[in-house]
């Protein structure tokens, strides 16, 4: 009986066997190297791409993958999707267990079907089909397949052979076919560090198949843009939402944008025109006139996103956002160079990526990119770039969204590509100027008054706008190195001629002198502690970047306890470095009191991986000097 048992467990399991190495989606079937620091395992991926004419485009996709953990479901990406120009013609999924054995068949209807707009969209047309499958065991494998069918030539699908941290492939195979007279084009951008061969490149034909690529970690100040590979592919002669167009060159482009996109959006009513006029009255200066204009479209208008067909890049009429008090950025823009054209002020609408994380248009790659608009106002061989999605941004700010990057100005006689305003590593400060008085007991009293400006202005006038609870959590947040801290008081200076914003800031704290045997020990830097420490990572393999460079001052009288001398004083210390540098200094005055003085500078750059490991001792030299302890004695 027990001989039995075993007999029917073996049969079970070379069942099972043979079945995984039918399909080969058994997990045993998986390289070794490949499950090395992997979430997931991309087992075959298959694309396929076929340009019927200018205006049908069909993409199929097969993708088999396993996932190994939780983390690895984010690389599943079931989900298409479709508006009216765009259709989805079939999609479906089946699960494996971790033999191979299929568990589950997601058909069409069981996919979520739901709008795709985000927060902050009016109305959309846009809607997303996506698979909302919750795995009970670890790991599994899902196979997911789809075939959709569009108008919309103007956006083929970028192939990126790996997509994700931690995701390693097995094989993935791309098939591109296309008529030869529209101008077909391609950019590759990082293969030759993977193992990626082209297999068919012809006048109508482009195939490539990539293999055994291990799974990248994640590291700290990756930049994902050199390290990910990816084929980009556009048309010279493409279709865009019921519009055909040309992309022969940026400024073919931007007058086919100019020409059918732009053209008839801007009307006014004329009431609105007069308005405008006795607003700038005899106003003659360019400048003058664009942030009366600026200041107009801000206090009448709100950002809200509209994605409903063409909509989606032809901007609402000049006359609706005009009579609505909304748009969105290409509403808002396209408006505001109106109101500017009516007082003669050149203005250009302008195409780019805004995010944080700074991305260029690719200018050696003539296509429809971006994600975002804004207005470009000539001043000289410059511009002044105006966000007129923001209600609070000071004229011509733009740090931290849409600064030091490649763009495309929208002309009437073309496209250009421009870069935009690049903030100064020392422009971007905070200078701080305070005082703290410590008692017996070691309990702190201070002040402190910080101005930011450049790219700190950015991140700091969000604070302005909490509540009382709000503002107090901000602080003990910004300020966690101090125990028992309690917010006594706070205002602010938001002065956005100068662009400038001032935080004065009272405070109290229990303790911050830990008193034992007749001594007392604290930490000299109250107010801008770097205690942020850099990850350390072995044999790192990718270089680093730091996106935006910064200049903190500090000077800050210390009132020490009456009864106290002082012991131990840290000595003065100064850094300096590819990175940036670092100097601080302890100064005695006649009245017993100490000045702290402290300046830090930190270099923006891209950096090889062989400097990363420098950087992070740098950095950790830097939050041990700012850690440093005063020690004082009894008298």
């Amino acid at each position: 009986m027990k001989n039995n048992f075993f007999q029917i467990l073996l049969v079970l399991f070379l069942t099972n066997f043979l079945h995984a190495q039918k399909n080969d989606f058994s997990i045993v079937a998986i390289p070794e190297d490949l499950k090395e620091n992997a979430n997931g395992v991309i087992r075959l991926e298959k694309t396929d791409i076929e340009i019927i004419s200018q205006r049908s485009m069909t993409v199929k996709t097969y993708r088999a993958i396993t996932v190994l953990n939780q983390k690895g479901l984010s690389a599943v990406n079931g989900y298409e999707n479709y508006d009216k120009k765009t259709t989805v013609k079939s999609i479906e999924a089946v699960v494996y267990d971790i033999f191979g054995n299929e568990i589950k068949r997601i058909k069409r209807k069981d996919f979520k079907d739901q709008s795709a707009a985000g927060e902050g969209t009016l109305f959309s047309d846009n809607r997303v089909l996506f698979l909302d499958y919750t795995p009970v065991n670890y790991p599994f494998t899902l196979v997911y397949q789809s075939e959709v069918a569009t108008s919309n030539t103007a956006f083929i699908p970028k192939w990126y052979p790996v997509s994700e941290f931690n995701v390693s492939v097995e094989k993935s195979i791309f098939n591109i076919s296309y008529p030869n007279n529209l101008g077909f084009k391609k950019k590759e951008i990082n293969f030759s560090n993977y193992t990626i061969q082209k297999t068919t490149d012809t006048a109508t034909q482009l195939s490539y198949s990539a293999s055994n690529i291990q799974a990248i970690k994640s590291e700290p100040y990756v930049l994902r843009s050199v390290v990910f590979p990816k084929l980009f592919m556009a048309l010279e002669m493409f279709h865009l939402e019921g519009k055909d167009g040309v992309a022969k060159s940026w400024k073919d482009y931007g007058k086919w944008y100019y020409d059918e996109i732009l053209s008839g959006t801007s009307e006014l009513p004329e009431t609105t025109v007069t308005k405008i006029k006795e607003l700038v009255g005899k106003e003659e200066n360019l400048v003058e006139k664009a942030k009366i204009i600026y200041d107009f479209v801000q206090k009448k208008s709100r950002y809200v996103s509209i994605q409903v067909g063409i909509g989606g890049w032809k901007p609402m009429l000049a006359s609706d956002v005009d009579r609505l008090g909304y748009g969105d950025c290409k509403a808002l823009t396209n408006y505001t160079r109106a109101l500017l054209d009516v007082v003669n002020v050149p203005s250009y609408n302008t195409i780019l990526y805004g995010d944080s994380y700074k991305r260029d248009i690719e200018s050696d790659f003539v296509s429809t990119q971006g994600n975002h608009m804004i207005l470009a106002i000539p001043n000289g061989k410059d511009y002044i770039w105006l966000e007129c999605t923001s209600q609070v941004n000071p004229f011509g700010y733009q740090a931290n969204f849409t600064d030091d990057r490649d763009v495309l100005v929208i002309k009437p006689e073309g496209g250009e590509i421009v870069r935009t305003k690049n903030y100064e590593d020392n422009g971007n400060c905070q200078n701080s100027i305070g005082s703290y008085v410590l008692n017996e007991e070691g309990d702190l009293t201070g002040n402190i008054k910080m101005i930011s400006s450049g790219t700190q202005y950015g991140h700091k006038t969000n604070v302005e706008k909490l509540q009382t609870v709000e503002k107090d959590e901000h602080y003990k947040e910004y300020w966690s190195h101090i125990n028992s801290l309690k917010i006594e008081k706070s205002s602010f200076s938001n002065d956005k001629e100068k662009i400038q914003f001032t935080e004065n800031v009272q405070i109290s704290a229990k303790n911050y002198g830990s008193v034992l045997n007749g001594k007392m020990m604290f930490v000299v830097n109250v107010y801008n502690l770097n205690s942020n420490s850099v990850k350390r990572v072995r044999n790192r393999k990718s270089p680093f970047e730091i996106q935006r460079g910064y200049l903190d001052t500090d000077e800050v009288n210390v009132a020490l306890p009456k009864g106290y001398k002082i012991e131990f004083l840290p000595d003065n210390f100064e850094l300096k470095g590819k990175f940036g540098e670092c100097k601080t200094e302890i100064l005695k005055k006649e009245d017993g009191s100490l000045v702290y003085k402290r300046s830090l500078l930190i270099n923006k750059g891209v950096y090889s991986n062989a400097e990363y490991e420098d950087y992070r001792l740098f950095m950790e030299q830097i939050s041990r000097n700012d850690n440093a302890k005063i020690i004082l004695t009894k008298i």
